[in-house]
Order: structure tokens, then C-alpha cells, then sequence
């Protein structure tokens, strides 16, 4: 996408932000006629989502070179995305005890999801639902943390064939391109369809009036949960940025503003996912080694918002029902809201299914999800885009970590006398 086309587009994005908010507040329930507006764009995004994880995962493993790079490629990604989800879980459960968002609220008994409580998932379970036993069935689902694992493996497995493995990485690294020109066609219908996915989410909520209601009344807790992605988002990860990417933090933020758009209209970091690898490879410059593999992995396991966010609302339904946490109940709170977010994309419904696992892990009442339900689909899309932010700045610090040290050592090599 041309400078000026990007700048364009963007802008009929923020518009059409915009403009669905104040059509959503205004109109209310009436705005969902053009709901199919908004669908449209999902699925237009949803339809890339396999095919650009497999290939885009299968290329950059390749084009790594020598299989042993993967090791350390592998160990700073998650290195990474381990030490920024536990600080979220950290910056959450330090403001959750500071600004005691349950004290004072009651409990409010709101009919829960179908799935929640029918099934419990464990850690084990997750780690098992990593490997599929259908890889199309995977696929068919969605289910993208299995494709990342069977990708990764038989890209590994194609480095070492030789020429007989050259046609099969020129395929897919043909294809990982022309899913990304794709993008670009996509992008064209965003500003409607950010447009639709506003004003029908704010008008099923019941408008304006009915938005502004519940956020009052769920108030410390909205307010807290978005402190702490707001100290995430503004402090943590642009000093990461700073520290190990070497990038300005506001023009990386400028250049990434069409993904953060679509990941708020759409609440998914996978579906957001194309537009992300565009914006940081064609206007953040990252390398497509570092890109194809630390985003497709950062949109599967990277969930800084989303944990950040569990451990808030489990310390608030213990508080709102007067159950006192001890910093041993805190601790697992931190490991499990941790280790939820990574494996959520493994499961289906993973918001709610992780937020199960953090409040049995220490015996909190499942009910209380009852009680943030009302307000969770506008927090869901901040946390959302907290997530998107946190795989852009990974890809940035892997690129000059791992991709170009190596090939600054292989020029000083080169350059050597003898």
C-alpha cells in the first residue's frame, strides 16, 4: 500500500470508528442493520487467518537458515512474551489490591454463557489440545496454536531436504506474499466495516444511555482494568520497545494505528492478525524473518491484556464477595492467569473458559463472572488491542535481538582479513 493511499485508509478508519460510535450510541438496537456490513469484513479477515499462520509460520522458519537458529529465535520470543505477561499479571493484581474494585459492589446473579461451568479445562488439557489428531479439523475450527505447532515442525523438517525442500518454501513463501497483497484489497472495505462492527456492538448493548449505565456502575472496576492496560500499553511496552527493539515508540505506534482499529472492531487478535504483519513489515520495516515467525506465535500465546485483565476481575469477585486472598492465593492467581493466557487460544470460548480456570484454581465462585459480564465486550476489545500492541513490539525486539545481530556478525565475519 502506497504512503499516501495508507494515510488515506487510515484515516476513513479512525472516521468510520467514529462515526459507528456515535451511530451506536444514538441509533441503539436500530443499527443492526448494517451488521452485515461487519461480517463481511470478519470473515473477509477470518477467511486469511489459516492460510496466512501456515505459510507465513512455514517461511519463517525457513528462511532462518540452519534449524539450530530456531532454538534461539524460539528461547527470546518466549523469553519475551513470558516476561511481559508476567508483568501485566503483576501491574493487575497490584492495582486490583490498591484500588479494591469489589469492595462495596454486589453481587449481581446475570445467567451465565452455556459453556461455562458444562466443561473444565486444567493446564494438562490445553497442553493435549496443542497437538491436533485432525490438522484440517484444526483448521476448520480455527484452532491456530495446533496449525503453529505442526507449521513450525514441518518447516523445521523442509530446511533440511536440500533442493528437494526449495519448491515447497518458494510455494509457501508465495503464498505467504500474496496473502498479504490480499490484505491489502481487504483493507479497502475496513473503514465500513470497522464502521458496522462499532455501531452494532454499542447498539445491541442498548445504546449510549445503556453503555454509560453499566460502565457507572461497574465504574472502579472498568477504571482499573484500564489503568492497568493503560500503564501496560504507555509505559511498559514502548520502554521494550525503546530498550530492545532501538525504535521510536511513537512512530511504531503511528504506523501500527490501522491494526489497532481492527483489533478494537473486532475483539480478536487472530483476526487482526493480517493487518498486523502488514504493518509492521511494510511500515515498521521489521523483517519478514522476525515478523512471520513472532507474530503468528504472539497471536496464539501473547496475551498481556487478557491476563492482566483475569487476574483484576478474579481479585474483584473475591472482594465484591468478601473473600479474602492471601499472598499465597495471589501467587497462583499470577501463575495461573499467566499460564491461561498462553494456552487460551487452544480452547474454544477462551475468554471465559481461562477466567474458569483462574477462579477455581483458588476456589472463587464461577457465578462471579455474572457480575462483569454486562461491561466485558468493551473491555474485551481494549484488552485486545493491548495484546495486538505487545506481538508488534515482540517482533520488533526479536528482529534486532536474533535476525539482525546474526546477520551483523555474519558482515563482520566477512569483512575480516584471512
Amino acid at each position: 500500500m502506497k504512503s499516501k493511499t495508507h494515510y488515506v485508509v487510515l484515516l476513513l478508519i479512525m472516521v468510520g470508528m467514529l462515526a459507528g460510535g456515535v451511530c451506536g450510541w444514538a441509533f441503539g438496537p436500530k443499527m443492526m442493520g448494517v451488521k452485515f456490513l461487519g461480517d463481511i469484513f470478519l470473515n473477509a479477515l477470518k477467511m486469511m487467518i489459516v492460510p496466512l499462520v501456515v505459510a507465513s509460520m512455514i517461511t519463517g522458519v525457513a528462511s532462518l537458515g540452519d534449524i539450530r537458529r530456531l532454538g534461539r529465535t524460539g528461547l527470546v520470543t518466549i523469553a519475551y512474551y513470558g516476561i511481559t505477561t508476567g508483568v501485566a499479571v503483576g501491574i493487575g493484581i497490584v492495582l486490583a489490591n490498591v484500588i479494591q474494585p469489589g469492595a462495596g459492589f454486589t453481587p449481581v446473579v446475570t445467567e451465565l454463557p452455556e459453556m461455562v461451568g458444562k466443561e473444565t479445562y486444567t493446564v494438562v488439557d490445553v497442553i493435549v489440545n496443542m497437538i491436533p489428531s485432525n490438522f484440517f479439523e484444526a483448521a476448520v475450527e480455527t484452532n491456530v496454536l495446533p496449525l503453529i505447532i505442526v507449521s513450525l515442525v514441518f518447516g523445521g523438517i523442509l530446511t533440511t531436504l536440500g533442493k528437494k525442500g526449495e519448491p515447497v518454501i518458494k510455494f509457501f513463501a508465495g503464498l505467504n506474499a500474496a496473502i498479504l497483497k490480499l490484505v491489502y484489497l481487504v483493507m479497502m472495505f475496513a473503514p465500513v466495516g470497522v464502521f458496522a462492527l462499532v455501531a452494532t456492538k454499542l447498539g445491541a448493548a442498548g445504546g449510549g444511555e445503556a453503555f454509560w449505565q453499566e460502565l457507572w456502575k461497574l465504574g472502579k472496576y472498568a477504571f482499573t482494568v484500564l489503568s492497568g492496560l493503560t500503564l501496560h500499553a504507555f509505559i511498559v511496552l514502548p520502554l521494550l520497545l525503546m530498550l530492545l527493539g532501538r525504535r521510536n515508540p511513537l512512530k511504531y505506534i503511528f504506523n501500527m494505528l490501522a491494526a489497532f482499529a481492527t483489533s478494537f472492531s473486532t475483539a480478536s487478535s487472530a483476526a487482526t492478525l493480517p493487518v498486523t504483519m502488514r504493518a509492521v513489515e511494510k511500515r515498521n520495516k521489521v523483517s519478514e524473518e522476525a515478523a512471520s515467525f513472532v507474530l503468528p506465535l504472539g497471536a496464539t500465546i501473547n496475551m498481556d491484556g487478557t491476563a492482566l485483565y483475569e487476574a483484576i476481575a478474579a481479585i474483584f469477585i473475591a472482594q465484591m464477595y468478601g473473600i479474602d486472598l492471601s499472598p499465597a492465593h495471589q501467587l497462583v492467581i499470577f501463575f495461573t492467569a499467566t499460564l491461561a493466557a498462553v494456552g487460551a487460544a487452544a480452547i474454544p470460548e477462551a475468554g471465559l473458559v481461562t477466567m474458569v480456570m483462574v477462579l477455581t484454581s483458588v476456589g472463587l465462585p464461577v457465578e462471579g463472572i455474572g457480575s462483569i459480564l454486562a461491561i466485558d465486550w468493551f473491555l474485551d476489545r481494549c484488552r485486545t488491542t493491548v495484546n495486538v500492541w505487545g506481538d508488534s513490539v515482540g517482533a520488533a525486539a526479536v528482529d534486532r535481538l536474533v535476525i539482525r545481530a546474526k546477520t551483523e556478525s555474519e558482515t563482520r565475519l566477512s569483512e575480516a582479513p584471512g
